[in-house]
């Protein structure tokens, strides 16, 4: 089980299959078995060499309750930790949600470290998404079984593997995380000249925010999911995918003719 060290936090990893590396970082109370659950590990494994990450407090990595070790120039060195354990250079790069404000932390703290930026259901700004943090603490704070019963409250009943894995979770470690500065403004995005997507479902509490990061981001592309949420969106690897997909290969043949 691939661990690597980042000043004393044990990171957790799993890499599939072979060819150019793409990171995928998943997002808030998931982890990195949510790729293969839903559907973007066999398809993408054929063609490049993923490097699914549990970030720290989450999955198979330590869970700090300090919210200063969720700091976010802490995360992306647990991305570049595991690249360096690996021994890879540069990666393309693949969030979602709180794995898209990462790759935004990516492109402020280590852009040299990624041929490219693929961000789903996230921006940079402090303002918009789906639920404010207070209100995440409130629920957490009574423990994973209210959290879970809040979320389907609002969002209906989750499956049962799918509610597994979100019992599974740290409260105490989510409230750490989500409480933690979100360090990054929307500064970075005239500084992204690395080749990049943004995608978001148009039901998204993050979508007007994205749609307008977009904007000011050199030559990124942009791709939005009429009627779709944000877990939709995250679960929704049949209508992602045909983007990723063909947003790295336009990536690759213009680094090819590049060269």
């Amino acid at each position: 089980m691939p661990y690597t060290d980042n000043d004393g936090t044990r990171i957790h990893y799993h890499v599939e299959g072979s060819g150019p590396p793409l990171i995928l970082q998943h997002g808030f109370t998931s982890s990195l078995e949510n790729w293969y659950v839903y559907g973007y590990v066999a398809p993408l494994k054929a063609a490049y060499r993923l490097v699914l990450i549990d970030a720290r407090g989450h999955g198979k990595s330590d869970k700090p309750h300090d919210p200063a070790e969720y700091d976010l120039k802490l995360r992306v060195n647990d991305v570049t930790s595991v690249l360096d354990d690996l021994g890879i250079d540069k990666a393309h790069y693949l969030g979602y949600s709180m794995g898209g404000r990462i790759g935004f932390g990516i492109a402020l703290h280590a852009p040299d470290r990624v041929n490219s930026l693929m961000i789903g259901g996230m921006h940079p700004y402090d303002t918009g998404g789906n639920a404010t943090p207070s209100d995440r603490v409130t629920f957490l704070s009574q423990g994973m079984e209210a959290y879970v019963a809040n979320t389907e409250s609002q969002s209906g009943p989750t499956e049962p593997q799918r509610r597994a894995r979100l019992l599974a979770n740290d409260p105490q470690a989510l409230i750490a995380a989500i409480t933690a500065p979100r360090g990054t403004s929307g500064d970075v995005l005239a500084t992204m000249t690395m080749p990049c997507l943004l995608y978001v479902g148009e039901a998204d509490g993050f979508f007007d925010g994205a749609s307008e990061a977009v904007k000011h981001i050199a030559g990124a592309k942009f791709a939005s999911f009429p009627g779709l949420d944000h877990g939709q969106v995250s679960q929704g690897s049949d209508v992602v995918l045909p983007h990723v997909i063909e947003f790295l290969q336009h990536v690759t043949e213009q680094a090819t003719a590049a060269d």
